[in-house]
């Protein structure tokens, strides 16, 4: 998951996200859109088939394009060092230890000397060391892939892989490069890293996947056209890798650092003023000037700051946290407010039915069993899946037979089924996107205001509604009542909030 970072505005209801132009393969033009190509132009350009590539070829083009990752820009290790001799705090102490060589105090020299050093030292080394927990973390954490690869699949680090690769995705799968899928059964792609959609979108041969999501349901092979940094996934990272920031953390140090260095010039203009009017050896006056300019710096500040935060990286990192930069823990410990995404953050991430709203006095019970026929398990949609859930006992739907089942699509926003009860009397049951159901109903004259206002307070409380609607025989609509559905909080999220 914050995370002074800019990311693209993108609609979190959004079915497919629009990533920038993509330039792997054979780094074709801009208009040229691998996402959207048909795939055997996809193919071409690639210069790879759903066979895959060669062992040499996929070599060969890890060499040209890269490892399968974003690329973090790796500082100097003794320009690293240098940096801790740089800023407000160390130029005080540099000027303490120039003024103490002067005066030839040479034990002042020495010890002061040795404390800029260990500043420089410990802090180099602890931060060293939480990076090197970062980097072993990182490399725990690293995903492998299926890539088939000389006709064979194989399992190499999702890093190795190029455009043109052919990998096989499956259930619970991280998709890890940008790709097109190949021929097979749809899969359910869960993309709410990359657009905050809770509920899993469609994915068909020929459509694109995207880095970083994750296969819900269905297995499906595809053919690999962006990595690392060109995916859509990666440009968003590379954004937020370029969003240079001063953080409070830095501002404060800095304002302290300055605060000193300015209390620290006035006394000693002041001093040498006075030295000056009563005629004052210069030595001595010196000396003085020493001793306040050594008493205004808090020598062991940035020591205490660096290993703080160091260590507290490290114990993060236990804990299996990245942290890319030490002021970020002082920065998130610091938030006043916190702007995180509900979905499965602070959430299960689990659709659960809610008590439904009623129309006419129908038994809420009726309500839920109308819009469980109206359903499917098999599909395993989370929609479905949670409206069934919410029956009292699965065993009523075994006196119904469904005879006709219309799944949900984009376009009609609902499902039907046309069913057949025990006596044998035909009737249509719908359930879907409320003001959908609510245009088909013959009654929706009366309920409208109703159901508009319940919709309302569910939306207000972050709840997704569905209507539910009847038809006996082939009779009009009646809109029944609303179905809500609700994302519980996960068990922890209080203490996460409180604290």
């Amino acid at each position: 998951h914050s995370k002074g970072r800019r990311i693209p505005i993108m609609d979190p209801h959004a079915d497919q996200p629009k990533a920038p132009e993509s330039k792997p393969g054979s780094k074709p033009d801009a208009k040229d859109d691998l996402k959207s190509l048909p795939l055997p132009e996809v193919e071409k350009k690639l210069g790879s088939s759903p066979d895959g590539l060669s062992q040499a070829e996929a070599q060969k083009r890890l060499t040209q394009y890269g490892p399968n990752e974003i690329e973090e820009k790796k500082t100097n290790p003794f320009l690293k060092f240098l940096t801790y001799f740089w800023g407000p705090i160390p130029w005080m102490i540099e000027v303490a230890v120039i003024l103490s060589g002067v005066v030839r105090h040479w034990p002042d020299f020495f010890i002061i000397l040795l404390l800029l050093v260990a500043n420089a030292v410990v802090g180099f080394w602890e931060e060293r060391e939480a990076g090197n927990a970062i980097a072993a973390l990182k490399a725990k954490l690293a995903i492998k892939a299926r890539v088939k690869r000389d006709g064979k699949w194989v399992n190499p680090a999702a890093r190795e892989l190029v455009p043109g690769d052919v990998i096989r995705v499956r259930l619970g799968d991280i998709v890890p490069a940008d790709a097109r899928l190949l021929d097979g059964d749809s899969v359910e792609v869960d993309q709410s890293a990359l657009t905050g959609e809770s509920l899993p979108a469609t994915r068909k041969p020929g459509e694109a996947v995207f880095s970083g999501s994750i296969i819900r349901q269905g297995e499906i092979g595809a053919l690999v056209y962006a990595t690392g940094a060109n995916t859509y996934f990666g440009k968003t990272a590379q954004l937020v890798q370029e969003a240079h920031t001063v953080s409070h953390f830095q501002r404060a140090v800095l304002k302290i650092g300055n605060y000193l260095i300015i209390l620290a010039v006035a006394l000693v203009a002041v001093i040498i003023t006075v030295a000056i009017f009563r005629g004052d050896p210069i030595l001595t006056t010196l000396q003085f000037a020493l001793v306040l300019t050594v008493a205004a710096i808090p020598v062991a500040m940035p020591t205490v700051l660096s290993v703080t935060m160091a260590v507290g990286a490290r114990l993060l990192a236990k804990k299996q946290a990245i942290v890319s930069r030490l002021v970020a823990i002082e920065e998130l410990a610091g938030v006043d407010v916190l702007c995180a995404d509900k979905t499965g953050t602070l959430t299960q991430n689990k659709l659960t039915l809610g008590d439904p709203f009623i129309v006419n006095n129908v038994p809420a019970d009726q309500v839920i069993l109308n819009g469980a026929l109206a359903s499917r398990a098999d599909n395993n949609d989370t929609i479905d899946l949670a409206v069934l859930g919410g029956l009292k006992n699965n065993q009523v739907l075994q006196g119904y037979q469904v005879v006709h089942f219309q799944p949900f699509d984009p376009v009609h926003k609902r499902t039907e089924a046309a069913v057949k009860a025990k006596d044998g009397k035909m009737f249509k049951v719908t359930k879907g996107a409320p003001q959908v159901i609510l245009a088909l109903s013959a009654n929706a004259g009366q309920v409208k205001p109703a159901v508009e206002k319940a919709v309302n307070e569910f939306a207000a409380r972050g709840f997704r509604s569905l209507g539910v609607a009847r038809a006996e025989g082939d009779g009009q609509w009646q809109f029944l009542g609303v179905l809500p559905l609700f994302d519980p909080p996960r068990e922890d999220a209080k203490a996460t909030i409180a604290t």
